[in-house]
């Protein structure tokens, strides 16, 4: 390959070149070559990054409506919005059961891990008030989230319609999207009270969410920070997507997304 032909990079490939230098890709194409050569290595590496996009954006083509949930998706972790929503979660198994605050711990652990949410068990096992119980363990504070336009330019780019389905209520849920910047965006947020306080990974949670929204679930991608919450879109037909840092080997887990917006921006 001549230096000329290098030159023929785009500027996008080039960027793409840059990435795959810094993590030492160029290595493993290169491994094994006696002669090495230098600018053939950075097309080889720029062709295999654009056939890899291009075969992502393929996988999505047919999409055209985006569901996002919302906790630990929409932000990152270290927001630590859950531990105050855990805390107040034990809070109300308190003073609604009357126990103390280790076996409220507890219960609401085997809630969440048994029925989805620690607000099914409750609901099931005791036949709790739902709204005022969203209501209570939703009172938190948000000032320390930041607005976030990167991953606002990635939804807003995407083709077709985005919208937000949480296991919390679809006032914070509005709360969280404005806090991050991404009101405006969405074009129908939620909340756990439209799926009747059926909370994913339910099936027939989903299945009326899909209902009410009229969406095509074969023309949909669902992306969750819950491995649990994607077995169901998957045998609904939907593209998976896991929003986490490790991945996962589950077979309805399709696509791996440690940074939501890189990957959005890579199916453009």
């Amino acid at each position: 390959m001549s230096r000329s032909q290098s030159r023929k990079l785009t500027g996008d490939q080039s960027r793409l070149v840059s990435s795959a230098l810094e993590a030492g890709k160029i290595k493993q194409i290169a491994r094994g070559s006696r002669h090495r050569n230098p600018c053939a290595d950075r097309v080889a590496i720029a062709r295999a990054m654009i056939y890899t996009s291009s075969m992502m954006t393929s996988k999505f083509s047919e999409v055209d409506t985006w569901i996002f949930d919302l906790d630990n998706t929409l932000y990152p972790p270290e927001a630590r919005l859950f531990e105050q929503i855990e805390a107040r979660m034990t809070e109300w198994v308190v003073d609604a059961l009357g126990v103390g605050r280790a076996e409220a711990n507890e219960i609401r652990r085997q809630y969440w891990a048994r029925f989805g949410t620690t607000l099914a068990g409750l609901m099931r096992e005791h036949d709790i008030d739902p709204e005022a119980y969203l209501d209570h363990v939703h009172d938190i504070r948000l000032d320390h989230l930041q607005p976030d336009p990167g991953l606002a330019g990635a939804i807003a780019a995407l083709p077709g319609r985005a919208i937000v389905y949480t296991n919390g209520s679809e006032a914070y849920a509005r709360r969280v999207i404005e806090a991050r910047g991404l009101s405006g965006i969405f074009d129908a947020v939620y909340g756990v009270e439209h799926a009747g306080f059926l909370p994913k990974p339910e099936r027939l949670a989903f299945e009326t969410i899909i209902a009410r929204d009229g969406l095509e679930p074969e023309r949909a991608a669902m992306f969750d920070d819950d491995a649990r919450n994607l077995v169901a879109p998957m045998a609904l037909g939907m593209r998976t997507v896991l929003v986490a840092r490790a991945p996962s080997a589950a077979p309805h887990v399709q696509h791996h997304a440690p940074d939501l917006a890189k990957f959005l921006r890579s199916l453009a």
